[in-house]
């Protein structure tokens, strides 16, 4: 079985035909859905599709596109809806200078505010970085110094803060974010033929560190691209996981399904040397 760690089923792309989408999904081998969040409004429907789907789980928070919308009352309302039993991590947050939709500013005052109800509901982040990556690790190392703590389970044993999603860095900033907690997870992107750098990273990083993504109903994996992408897509990704690590695909599944079960807490636990 396969988790799409990453997947905006509650967006319109998906108005007329969400349930079949996730029947799609089931059937291609895709035990679990995690939706992400960009506002208020959509972090309410994540909420909704959660409950109504038991293999879809949600997160809530504002996109950094969307931190203009962002504001104390509702704020309030992100950290209200994430005692949903439903939701698992704060996202999609983060920065993102490439559009700059909400002034860069705002977006770094929201992005604080937002791992800051993760650290007091000691909660993943699904972080969203595009040509802010530095700024990003910034805000993420300055909010772990204030609470070293964050992401601690039962008999202090540490978990992990989250997941760097659509990852670009190089492997150098791969490994900074991995040792400051996080995983990676790569779309279809990294089927790309241009993707370079995101393959070689990808194929680099141990498997411990990696988690599987589709960005539906973005970024459709080869030879899809240029559609509407969704769940059920996700073996393609990762086939080119399991041939960029030189591994099987059973494997991938194996150890990723593991990995977003140590994050979200979702899906059936297998221990790693259960091969």
């Amino acid at each position: 079985m396969l988790i799409d760690t990453h997947a905006h089923i509650t967006s319109k792309e998906f108005d007329i035909d969400r349930d079949e989408v996730i029947r799609r999904a089931l059937d291609a081998g895709v035990s679990c859905i995690v939706n992400p969040a960009t506002d208020l409004e959509d972090s309410l429907k994540a909420v909704e599709l959660a409950a109504k789907h038991e293999g879809v789980y949600a997160c809530v928070g504002f996109h950094p596109h969307d931190a203009i919308k962002a504001n104390d009352k509702s704020l309030e309302e992100i950290e209200e809806l994430s005692k949903n039993e439903k939701v698992v991590a704060i996202g999609e947050i983060g920065l993102d200078f490439h559009y700059d939709f909400s002034p860069r500013d705002i977006q770094q005052n929201v992005f604080r505010a937002q791992v800051e109800i993760a650290r007091r509901r000691n909660l993943p982040i699904v972080i969203h970085t595009r040509e802010s990556i530095t700024e990003t690790v910034g805000i993420v190392e300055e909010q772990i110094e204030k609470s070293p703590g964050w992401r601690t389970l039962g008999m202090n044993r540490p978990a992990p803060r989250g997941v760097f999603h659509c990852f670009t860095g190089d492997l150098a900033m791969a490994n900074k974010v991995i040792n400051l907690g996080f995983y990676i997870s790569f779309p279809g992107m990294v089927t790309f033929k241009n993707a370079v750098i995101a393959q070689q990273v990808a194929g680099a990083v141990s498997i411990d560190h990696l988690l599987l993504e589709t960005d539906s109903p973005y970024l459709a994996p080869v030879p899809l691209r240029g559609k509407r992408n969704e769940p059920a897509n996700i073996p393609l990704i990762a086939a080119k996981i399991a041939e960029l690590q030189h591994m099987s695909v059973e494997d991938i599944a194996r150890e990723t399904t593991y990995n977003a079960y140590d994050l979200f807490g979702i899906g059936e636990q297998e221990p790693r040397d259960a091969a």
